[in-house]
């Protein structure tokens, strides 16, 4: 099956107001930027958004939140951006933030049909406020749910017509679990290849998760913050 479609805008197509919708990549590295500005063009209002941070103001997801896209976030990370800080400060925007790892296992686990599992992470802090907490050979652990999507927005570097993924380095994290857990998985590559030209081996996304696929049409390969060392 064909999965290829034209352009991004064609991919996010389906995405209604008040979705929720995942974003993977690491920062602002392995996001797919493409499918990001294609949603910045629809306006779809009221979404709903899980991705790791919310990167850097101007670019990627900060272009969403720019927007006014967003109801709710939930992620592990503000950081670097300066207008999501300012407005969960102001009460401006719902944001959920949970410990990296956690959030990590609770899409893997969304994506394994697992709908809840314990972890030690949080016990006796703010994160385990209102959840079942459970003593397991001496040690307590919280009980955390699962998290699924109506879309997963993600990127590799190497795709193929089926769907077929590689990914490359950081853009790793969270773009694999992800591509699971979504109703609708939509994937942007840099480069898009015939069936039979990756390597089996080499696949990490097989093709029956994904919807869409399509090439990006850009990259600007932006730099999250830049560091210098003292002479």
């Amino acid at each position: 099956m064909n999965k290829v479609v034209a352009s991004s805008d064609e991919a996010v197509a389906a995405v209604f107001d008040g979705a929720t919708v995942m974003i993977g990549g690491f920062g602002i590295c392995g996001i797919p930027e493409n499918l990001i500005a294609a949603l910045v063009r629809k306006g779809v209002k009221g979404l709903h958004t899980i991705s790791n941070n919310m990167g850097i103001d101007g670019f990627g997801m900060g272009l969403m939140l720019e927007a006014g896209l967003l109801a709710s976030h939930i992620g592990s990370y503000v950081g670097e951006n300066k207008l999501l800080e300012s407005m969960v400060l102001s009460g401006k925007l719902n944001v959920t933030l949970i410990p990296q790892g956690t959030l990590a296992e609770r899409i893997r686990a969304g994506g394994a049909g697992i709908p809840a599992f314990y972890t030690p992470t949080g016990v006796g802090t703010i994160v385990a406020e209102g959840k079942e907490v459970r003593e397991f050979d001496g040690r307590n652990y919280v009980l955390e749910r699962a998290l699924t999507a109506d879309f997963a927005l993600i990127k590799a570097w190497r795709g193929d017509r089926l769907g077929n993924l590689v990914y490359r380095k950081t853009a790793r994290n969270f773009n694999p679990m992800m591509a699971t857990a979504a109703r609708v998985t939509i994937a942007e590559v840099e480069q898009l290849v015939e069936p039979g030209e990756l390597n089996p081996d080499h696949i990490i996304t097989p093709g029956i998760y994904v919807k869409k696929i399509v090439q990006g049409e850009k990259y600007e390969r932006r730099i999250e913050r830049r560091t210098v060392r003292k002479r």
